[in-house]
């Protein structure tokens, strides 16, 4: 683990931030890096991150085990981490753009004997090919972060959920002022090694109108993430296109 780690510190030092954009600073990060980043971590990634997304990622399963609806569609389901804490009601569908953590996530299907998942599939978040309405529920976890295109993330969630269906994200988010959002400004320069962006504001994946209407709670006991949901049938698709 400790040479998976040097390896990120040292290509985070060779790393150049590019020109932000209105909602902060953003490295370039596209899906080829986020394959190498998480070619990188698979094999540690329970170590390493497990522990630190065990409340974000506890409190979004929960969320999703009260909601109505059984088709639930986990995006970035990673290496399976959420998958043994869902009700047996729901039935699950996890995508992932990592191959190497998909490898891990089936063998944790196979391992616990989780029979309500139904796929594990390799896909791209914000360009899938389910059919319009396919799910109930769609679960991103540690997701809007990670995808070159945080809206078109959006954009294809509110295609594939059914209307009156359910959109919930976790994710850390950057923090407007202060040392914690000085310090994850500092981090941006880390983007690519890490796969994710520290600086991400909320602002980047919502846009105003379902900022209003989301319910976006605090993760305790520290707050670093946050749990957004977003009602299907209160969300307006934009009439611009998505870049």
């Amino acid at each position: 683990m400790s040479e998976v780690l040097q390896r990120v510190r040292n290509e985070s030092a060779e790393s150049t931030p590019q020109e932000g954009d209105k909602h902060g600073p953003r490295v370039a990060l596209d899906a080829d890096a986020v394959r190498a980043a998480y070619r990188r971590w698979a094999g540690v990634y329970d170590t390493v991150f497990g522990g630190i997304s065990t409340f974000g990622r506890k409190r979004a399963v929960a969320a999703v085990n009260r909601l109505p609806g059984s088709r639930v569609l986990e995006v970035g389901v990673g290496t399976g981490l959420a998958l043994p804490h869902y009700t047996a009601n729901k039935r699950i569908t996890g995508i992932d753009l990592s191959s190497d953590m998909l490898v891990r996530a089936r063998e944790r299907v196979r391992r616990d004997h989780l029979s309500n998942v139904d796929a594990l599939l390799e896909m791209d978040a914000e360009d899938t090919r389910f059919a319009d309405g396919s799910f109930d529920i769609a679960v991103a976890m540690f997701v809007a972060s990670v995808v070159p295109h945080p809206r078109k993330l959006l954009a294809e969630l509110k295609r594939v959920v059914r209307p009156d269906g359910y959109i919930l994200f976790v994710n850390h988010f950057l923090a407007p002022n202060g040392v914690r959002g000085a310090i994850e400004r500092g981090m941006a320069r880390a983007s690519h090694s890490l796969g994710w962006h520290p600086d991400f504001a909320m602002e980047a994946l919502l846009p105003p109108e379902d900022m209003a209407r989301a319910r976006i709670e605090p993760v305790p006991p520290a707050g670093l993430f946050t749990l957004v949901t977003l009602e299907r049938e209160a969300i307006s698709v934009p009439d611009e296109k998505v870049a």
